[in-house]
């Protein structure tokens, strides 16, 4: 009986050594996780760079309607002002489930991965990520609601406020594409510090 199980041993041994153990499994759905942030951080990059350029347009629009007193053209804008912060309303939402989501599985590898230095770094990214999309997602509601009350109203102060707070939108999309290129840089680095594994 004791060779058989010192055969069985021997001959699981190196399998176990070729698949890294319960470590290799982990090392390999890290790297499944990182190829899919970095397809996601590309998705991100395009519609952040897509919502700047739509949110410049809408700017640009609105000035040149104000400056010629074109209601019709500004109530055009205001329209598709109302449908961009819908979506932006909502794609914010979906993003901050996902950094909350991201936050939780690496709070996991840093309880259950030894605590690794680059694990806890991984875990404060995440987290900063959540917060700052959070931070987002609540100026954006304030945006709003404050446009809400302000929709179809011509006169020169609700103009004013109407740009004011476009131009904060715009504001908002340049911060959310400089975030998300950090985030890149840090996938990136992620994933080349998870590939060094063996």
């Amino acid at each position: 009986m004791a060779k058989w199980l010192l055969a069985t041993m021997a001959l699981s041994l190196p399998a176990l050594a070729h698949a890294g153990g319960p470590r290799g499994n982990n090392h390999h759905g890290e790297q499944t996780r990182d190829r899919q942030e970095l397809r996601q951080d590309a998705r991100e990059t395009r519609d952040d760079h897509h919502d700047l350029r739509q949110l410049e347009s809408l700017l640009a629009r609105y000035d040149s309607a104000r400056g010629r007193s074109a209601r019709r053209d500004l109530l055009q804008v205001e329209e598709e002002l109302r449908g961009y912060v819908a979506s932006e309303l909502s794609e914010s939402r979906r993003e901050l489930s996902q950094d909350k989501k991201e936050a939780r599985t690496s709070a996991r590898e840093v309880r259950y991965d030894g605590n690794r230095r680059d694990d806890r770094q991984d875990h404060r990214d995440d987290v900063r990520d959540a917060r700052q999309e959070s931070r987002t997602l609540q100026q954006t509601r304030s945006i709003s609601q404050e446009l809400h009350g302000l929709y179809g109203r011509l006169d020169s102060g609700s103009l004013s406020r109407k740009r004011m707070l476009i131009a904060d939108l715009v504001q908002l999309a340049r911060a959310e594409q400089s975030q998300n290129r950090q985030e890149v840089r840090e996938d990136r680095r992620e994933a080349r510090e998870d590939s060094g594994w063996h």
